[in-house]
Parts: C-alpha cells; structure tokens; sequence
C-alpha cells in the first residue's frame, strides 16, 4: 500500500480521538494483548494485532475501536487491501456508534442476519456498509436484495 492511502485525514485523526475517548480502542489494544497478540501501528490512526491466539471469533480479521486483530500476522493484513478497507470502515462504526456499544448492537445484526438469511452478514447492516465483498463475504444467495 502507498503512504499516501494510510495518510491521516480530518476524519481519521477525529475518529482515533473519538475512538480513545469512547473507550473501544483501549479494549481492542486490551483484547489483542489478551490475545498474544502483536500490534503495530498501520497507519489512518489504526493498529494491526497479529497472531491473535483465540479462535474466537472465526473471522480472516475483527475490528474493535481502531485495532484490527487477526490470528494471521500483520504481513498477511497488509496483503489484503480490500479487507484492510472493510475492517477501516468498521472503526469509524464504532466512532459513529458510542464504541463498546457498537459490540451488543452488532451481535444482535448478525442474529438478525441469520435469522433472515441463514449467514451473519447479508443482512447485517454493519457488514453491508463495511463493504460485503472487501470482507470476503458472499451474499446468500435465496435473500441478496
């Protein structure tokens, strides 16, 4: 990735403050180190925790506040730009949603999601609007409108 695609803009520097001040990513930093993980600063005010040792939940990568943690290590985030988009746009959800609340609404979405679709993404507002395909997420194919 160029530098020039992680340079901080307006909205990211808000959203690393407002992710500090509403406490999700003090919890991310705290859930990757829990974790094992190793974290390293990315860029756009986002950390990458790699080699997250629990198999919970079973995701390529999971955002929580600006720290995108993975069981996989950060050259293998790096690799993926359009998951790294998909995972961005998660932070600025939990910017836009009060932080740790974000976490109580988005179980419920992929609930909900599964309840209609029989997957926990397309129906999940939260997936939908980080980019289903960037996540690597297939819409299903009886309910895809």
């Amino acid at each position: 990735m160029s530098a020039a695609v992680l340079a901080p803009t307006g909205w990211t520097r808000a959203r690393t403050v407002i992710n500090w001040i509403n406490l999700s990513t003090p919890l991310g930093l705290l859930i990757a180190w829990l974790g094992g993980a190793t974290v390293v600063r990315r860029g756009r005010g986002t950390w990458l925790a790699g080699d997250y040792r629990y198999r919970f939940p079973v995701a390529g990568a999971f955002t929580i506040g600006s720290v995108i943690v993975s069981r996989h290590d950060a050259a293998w985030l790096r690799a993926r730009p359009a998951l790294l988009r998909h995972e961005d746009r998660h932070c600025t959800q939990y910017a836009l949603l009060l932080g740790p609340v974000m976490l109580p609404l988005y179980v419920l979405a992929v609930a909900v999601s599964y309840l209609l679709a029989g997957d926990p993404a397309t129906r999940n507002p939260f997936e939908r609007w980080a980019g289903l395909a960037d996540g690597g997420y297939r819409l299903a194919s009886k309910h895809s409108s």
